[in-house]
């Protein structure tokens, strides 16, 4: 890990120190925000495809139906039926979950370097960086504890909250329109509607708000890998699966 941590730091530091001339005290908090937009933009091609095969799973909804009544007292040949009818359509039951799985150890990456004093059996240099008043290293609580809400630092973070709470709120309105215009909640094998399905349905529109916590107890740096991160989320969701009503509902939140 500390060996990661020390490439890390450099390359963090090193964008910091290209966006120097333009972006001045605030140059480590836009490398950290460009350092997001790159590895969000090195994923979408398999954000893409997971809209892909989202869409050919939907299309594939009647036939999976029909398998699973078919099979439903046999749950090895059901899901040896699924394997198959998956792969005769190219299409991975798991592709929706990539894109988000490798957003983790660069979110970690970030958490760690920027709440760790040393780094490599050196001091923590980055920690010095700000965004205006409020130090990448800090926390909410340190701004609050700091000038309160609406200090010099503070009022970093009601602006990212204000970001979060209006991305939150874009998704929440998308998400309900889409759930209202879907289909019937799929059933299981038996026929019956899927046990606990209903409820988490209820609550899937308010899960973008649960980002608002993140970004109020993770240091600043990871903040705005978060911030950064929710906001292209939430457009790239829009125009991937803008003609597909319920299944951008049901992708990934992050």
């Amino acid at each position: 890990m500390s060996v990661f941590m020390s490439v890390f730091a450099d390359l963090v530091g090193n964008f910091s120190d290209l966006l120097r001339p333009v972006f001045h005290h605030g140059a480590a908090a836009a490398a950290i925000i460009l350092f997001t937009a790159l590895v969000r933009l090195a994923i979408h091609p398999l954000s893409r495809a997971s809209a892909r095969g989202q869409k050919a799973r939907t299309r594939l909804a009647p036939q999976i139906a029909e398998l699973r009544k078919k099979h439903a007292k046999n749950p090895e040949r059901m899901k040896t039926a699924l394997m198959e009818l998956h792969a005769a359509e190219k299409v991975s039951p798991l592709s929706g979950c990539l894109p988000s799985l490798l957003q983790m150890p660069a979110f970690f990456l970030m958490y760690h370097l920027f709440s760790s004093r040393q780094i490599g059996g050196r001091a923590n240099e980055l920690l010095g960086h700000s965004l205006f008043a409020a130090p990448l290293g800090d926390r909410w609580a340190d701004a609050l504890a700091h000038g309160g809400m609406f200090g010099a630092a503070g009022a970093v973070y009601v602006v990212l909250f204000a970001i979060v709470a209006g991305v939150a709120t874009f998704n929440f309105r998308r998400m309900k329109r889409q759930m209202a215009a879907a289909p019937a909640m799929p059933a299981g094998p038996d026929g019956q509607q899927v046990a606990g399905l209903g409820t988490m349905m209820k609550f899937m529109p308010l899960m973008s708000f649960a980002t608002l916590f993140t970004v109020a107890v993770v240091p600043l740096a990871a903040a705005l890998y978060v911030v950064t991160s929710t906001t292209w989320t939430a457009a790239e969701r829009y125009f991937l699966y803008r003609d597909m009503p319920l299944a951008g509902a049901l992708a990934s939140p992050v």
